[in-house]
């Protein structure tokens, strides 16, 4: 299945869909309905019972370089007051707020330059496996304005307080090796080989439980507002729901008769 979009390309194969910013001239920069656009291939995959999981990435050499700085010169050279790019940034809100709800894995392939709203799109993602030609930038210091699209929230819990304050403050790049020794990506791989091992990871979640998974995603992130009381009740709940699903019913007979499991769709 492929979605025609003006910005974005999107296919579903083998039951991974496959999210590509489509600006390869312009660094992959948001600019016009691309927001948009992505929030409703989201939408899409979220809707597609065939679809488990969703890989983000970039056409060209970069991931997403964030805002079209041009057009922010542009609103200031006529003296555009922020409600003019409230919109942008509501659109981004919804972007984050949409992958961090969908009750499916979505993975960051960075395949290049991931900075600003392009970076914090990355770490929105569940995983972010990168190129070892990657690298991000918190570079919105660098034009005198405030992080957004969730770097605030996620950027500590990936690597702590003072190191967010201190990427953010500086706005530095930060190559691949130093994204992975400091917990900001999943794993690093070499460039050419990082679509056939963003794929055969993406294969491996396909084939993995979709009750489990959904439940396990919902109760990682609900375990940053809920003390641990709440989470062991959250975790029997779960487990419950589990129990009753036909996985693991495959599961637990594949299991004892020592063969890989075949899990149903849930």
């Amino acid at each position: 299945m492929a979605l025609e979009f003006e910005h974005l390309e999107m296919e579903t194969e083998d039951q991974i869909a496959w999210i590509t910013l489509n600006r390869p001239e312009h660094f992959n920069a948001f600019a016009g309905e691309m927001r948009e656009e992505l929030l409703q291939a989201l939408l899409e995959f979220q809707e597609d019972e065939d679809a488990r999981v969703a890989v983000i990435t970039g056409k060209g050499r970069a991931f997403c370089s964030g805002g079209d700085v041009k057009h922010m010169v542009k609103l200031k050279e006529e003296d555009a007051d922020f409600e003019h790019m409230r919109p942008l940034l509501d659109a981004g809100r919804r972007v984050v707020s949409l992958i961090h709800s969908i009750p499916k894995p979505i993975v960051a392939m960075v395949n290049g330059a991931a900075a600003g709203a392009g970076c914090n799109l990355a770490l929105a993602c569940d995983l972010r496996i990168a190129s070892d030609a990657a690298f991000f930038a918190q570079s919105f210091i660098h034009v005198g304005l405030h992080p957004d699209w969730g770097g605030t929230f996620f950027l500590p819990r990936l690597v702590g307080t003072a190191r967010a304050l201190e990427l953010m403050w500086t706005g530095r790049r930060v190559e691949a090796a130093e994204a992975e020794e400091i917990g900001l990506v999943h794993q690093v791989v070499p460039h050419p080989h990082l679509k056939e091992h963003t794929t055969r990871f993406a294969r491996r979640l396909t084939k993995a439980p979709t009750t489990t998974v959904r439940l396990v995603k919902m109760a990682v992130y609900n375990s940053f507002h809920h003390d641990l009381n709440d989470m062991l009740d959250f975790e029997a709940d779960a487990q419950e729901q589990c129990w009753a699903s036909p996985e693991s019913a495959e599961g637990i007979r594949a299991f004892v008769e020592r063969r890989p499991p075949i899990f149903p769709r849930a």
